[in-house]
């Protein structure tokens, strides 16, 4: 297994400046990811899945500096609650910004995960803004586990397609995705 992603770091950072859309490992499943602050790209990104952009998708950051900048929600509770999750979990911010409208959900809301993967992290912060990420299949198709269970008709679509990891053969599953309610207590949307 190839180890080293300093190649494929550089290719996605200068993919993502350019609008460009790539695919790419995750802490959890597979990935199509682009610049989340670029409308133009969240829009390919839609017409690559075939999927309604009612369906909002969410956004990548390497740590908790960068949420602040891109939802209003008060988040001390939320930030006390990701210390004691040990599963890679997506929290639902009811009041996003700084992110292009086809990104925030009708609602107002945005779909925001910590990622823990190094690849990931080092993507992020170099990049210096968040990434879409989204499950590298057509709407409506099971999330593909592994790299080789991903289509054909996904990576003929996008710009660059990460080397690193796409040997592994340890299952990887979607994250939990959770909500917060107005009293504190917590909404479970998937397990």
């Amino acid at each position: 297994m190839n180890l080293d992603y300093t190649h494929d770091l550089q290719i996605c950072l200068d993919t993502l400046k350019k609008g460009g859309v790539i695919l790419y490992p995750t802490d959890t499943i597979w990935g199509i990811g682009c610049d989340a602050t670029n409308e133009k790209a969240v829009d390919r990104i839609y017409q690559i899945k075939k999927r309604n952009e009612s369906k909002s998708l969410i956004i990548l950051v390497p740590d908790e500096s960068y949420i602040q900048y891109y939802c209003n929600d008060k988040t001390d509770s939320i930030f006390d609650f990701l210390k004691n999750v040990q599963k890679p979990t997506t929290i639902i911010f009811k009041n996003a910004n700084n992110l292009p409208k086809n990104l925030i959900n009708s609602d107002g809301s945005i779909g925001i995960r910590i990622v823990k993967d190094e690849f990931c992290k080092k993507l992020i912060k170099n990049f210096g803004k968040p990434i879409v990420s989204t499950s590298a299949n057509i709407s409506g198709s099971s999330s593909p586990q592994l790299f080789t269970d991903i289509t054909a008709e996904i990576k003929n679509e996008v710009d660059y397609i990460v080397e690193y990891r796409q040997e592994e053969t340890i299952i990887s599953e979607a994250s939990s995705i959770i909500g917060f309610n107005q009293d504190g207590s917590i909404n479970l949307i998937r397990k």
